[in-house]
């Protein structure tokens, strides 16, 4: 019997109105903390939203999801 059992991944299917399109990074204004979620276009802010230490949290979420971004989509994310 182990007591520290590693979990297993789980993916999580994407929240039912969002796409991976809707995958936005955010930087607030005060304090420069960044992060990632699905953005709301009828409330105009992010749903589920987790925070962006690294370029790795941005893929963690990704994976999270069961998706991987293109180089391009990555960069852009970051660099926003």
């Amino acid at each position: 019997m182990s007591l520290f059992k590693k979990r297993k991944a789980v993916v999580q299917s994407i929240p039912e109105p969002f796409t991976v399109q809707d995958i936005r990074v955010e930087s607030s204004i005060c304090t420069g903390e960044k992060t990632i979620g699905f953005y709301d276009r009828s409330a105009h802010r992010l749903r589920y939203a987790e925070l962006v230490r690294s370029e790795q949290d941005v893929l963690d979420f990704f994976a999270q999801y069961g998706e991987t971004p293109d180089t391009e989509t990555l960069r852009k994310l970051i660099t926003d």
